[in-house]
């Protein structure tokens, strides 16, 4: 049996009723998981974490996409998050007896299910790509709903599968294979926003910071804070302890502290021990120790 996790991005997160109906059809289809959901109203976007083999799990990205162009109309859609479609982004990562190949093979054969049926044009990206300059979501996600016409039209955007025009109100929508990701955000105990911009700048990677990080700057005007919201795409690598040292560094050289972070879905449990591991200066600690993970072995053992 293989496992492949799925991580759809759904543009609305403000209406419940609408996530909520989403959440029930996907938790109907035989054979997958509903392992997670997550709403932000500020973002205005549900993310949602969906396990299983490929079959069962393509059954129910088109499920997602059903309901989300029924519902969802980016032509009255507002929210801080970038979003170039309903369903906005769906990556298909490996998790055990899968492999990258897998993945691949899978966001294709769901990009020409979904151009098909719904007439949503499909970029590839990451693993999935078909050219460099797709492999980065936000290149693709550039100019948002509201420029994807014009973007569309010109010969070096046009889709990997489906029309080269938008759906009229589902937009276009980004489907790839990569390896596991952490959503963390951090919120400054500020309104100002040029500041979360100046500390996403120097956080991401792209602009000279730590390596697997992406990072941008947004309002949570409705409580007058500002986010660094980030994607860290190899937190091995690059650490959780190691970008939140980084943020609080550069906040106070703008006179800013940090008021709180999150963590937006699933995380791996070796994450949150490498940072215990770090702040609480543990030596030879390891996830041995951790009594879930020694009884788990223990009962398969048994087993």
């Amino acid at each position: 049996m293989s496992i492949i996790e799925c991580v759809p991005n759904i543009s609305e997160g403000r209406r419940a009723d609408i996530v909520d109906a989403i959440a029930r059809a996907v938790d109907a289809v035989e054979g997958v998981r509903l392992l997670d959901r997550s709403s932000d109203a500020s973002h205005n976007r549900s993310v949602l974490t969906l396990a299983g083999e490929a079959a069962p799990l393509k059954a129910a990205v088109l499920t997602i996409f059903d309901l989300a162009v029924q519902h969802i109309d980016l032509r009255s859609h507002t929210g801080e998050h970038p979003r170039i479609g309903a369903v906005d982004v769906v990556p298909f990562v490996p998790i055990e007896g899968a492999t990258m190949a897998d993945c691949v093979a899978l966001a294709r054969d769901t990009a020409s299910a979904v151009s098909e049926r719904f007439g949503i044009p499909v970029f590839l990206y990451e693993g999935a790509a078909t050219r460099p300059s797709r492999t980065n979501l936000a290149d693709i996600r550039r100019g948002q709903f509201e420029g994807l016409a014009a973007r569309l039209a010109t010969p070096e955007w046009a889709p990997d599968f489906g029309p080269p025009r938008p759906h009229p109100t589902a937009g276009a929508t980004v489907i790839g294979a990569r390896m596991p990701l952490v959503a963390y955000n951090i919120n400054l105990d500020t309104d100002r926003l040029d500041v979360a911009k100046k500390i996403a700048a120097a956080v991401r990677f792209s602009s000279g910071g730590l390596r697997y990080v992406k990072a941008m700057g947004i309002s949570l005007a409705d409580r007058s804070l500002v986010q660094v919201s980030m994607n860290l795409t190899n937190v091995e690598h690059t650490p959780i302890h190691v970008v939140f040292d980084f943020v609080q560094r550069e906040a106070a050289r703008h006179g800013v502290r940090i008021l709180e972070s999150e963590i937006v879905g699933l995380v791996p449990a070796s994450a949150l021990v490498s940072a215990a591991r770090h702040y609480l200066q543990l030596e030879h600690f390891t996830t041995d120790q951790v009594l879930e993970n020694r009884l788990r072995r223990a009962l398969s053992i048994g087993h």
